[in-house]
């Protein structure tokens, strides 16, 4: 009788996960969707395009190297992917320019995913009026810059998204990040006043605050960590492992989901949000 009643249970949860989706994926309405992703030649932007073709999306990326960008490109577009590269120094005030031939090239525009490679490290004696200058021009100016030349895009799009890759530094401080730490501040806080801003037309704009990713960027950062505290750097890397409840750094794919879920149709009523995906690194609510 019991495994009669447990036969009768397993059958009904399989019925009822059939008929909300389980184990026939999730649709995010992504197919045909045109997509525009910075920084996209490497790391976690080149995991964003990646996520978004899969999603059937239809996609520009665009990076500082040519040349990277444009193998990345052929990479990405493999599969039959729609996949086009623009080859700009988002940084400055090439940022508008390259948004707005993204547009020309897929005809609109429906997705923003604003992306770079961080500000340098730092601490606060170390950094010059200039340092802070390039920052604030490759971080925050280039963010306004990228969303000014999409606005009236996304708004005709009518499910316009906005996702912007920042940092769990707008969490919580990380040492020796003080750029990081004070000018993604600032982009957390444009992030929040766009969403209600934008709100009425209909564009969502959300933050992704990825934790310590297994990118370029990481490694760059144990390596100044290294020689600034007279050590080597595998331990300096496994000493970052060990602070991560998961015991482990993220996959940029890791990064991408949460970005595409974001840009998706399923994250509709989603909006001026900053995730966290750094496997418990965080460890308050913020």
């Amino acid at each position: 009788m019991m495994r009669s009643h447990h036969f009768l249970l397993c059958n009904c949860i399989i019925s009822v996960a059939a008929r909300i989706g389980y184990g026939r994926g999730m649709d995010y309405g992504l197919k045909g969707a045109r997509a525009f992703v910075a920084a996209a030649s490497a790391g976690i932007g080149r995991a964003c395009a990646e996520a978004l073709v899969a999603e059937g999306a239809r996609v520009v990326i665009s990076a500082r190297d040519r040349e990277r960008l444009e193998r990345a490109r052929a990479e990405l577009s493999a599969g039959g992917g729609e996949v086009h590269a623009i080859a700009a120094d988002l940084a400055g005030a090439e940022a508008a320019t390259a948004v707005e031939r993204a547009i020309a090239l897929l005809g609109g525009l429906d997705v923003l995913v604003v992306n770079g490679g961080g500000p340098p490290p730092g601490r606060f004696d170390s950094l010059d009026d200039a340092t802070w200058s390039r920052a604030l021009e490759g971080t925050l100016l280039s963010t306004v810059r990228m969303v000014r030349a999409a606005e009236k895009a996304l708004m005709a799009s009518g499910r316009g998204r906005i996702v912007v890759i920042a940092s769990t530094s707008v969490k919580a401080p990380i040492d020796g990040l003080l750029l990081s730490n004070s000018i993604r501040l600032g982009v957390v806080g444009l992030c929040k006043t766009l969403s209600i801003e934008l709100a009425p037309s209909g564009i969502t704009v959300n933050v992704v605050c990825p934790g310590m990713t297994d990118t370029d960027r990481i490694r760059e950062l144990d390596r100044v960590q290294a020689a600034g505290r007279g050590r080597p750097v595998e331990e300096v890397a496994a000493e970052r492992v060990r602070s991560i409840p998961l015991g482990r750094l993220a996959r940029p794919s890791e990064i991408a989901a949460a970005v595409a879920f974001l840009a998706s149709s399923a994250a509709g009523y989603v909006t001026g949000v900053a995730l966290a995906v750094d496997g418990g690194l965080v460890r308050f609510p913020l």
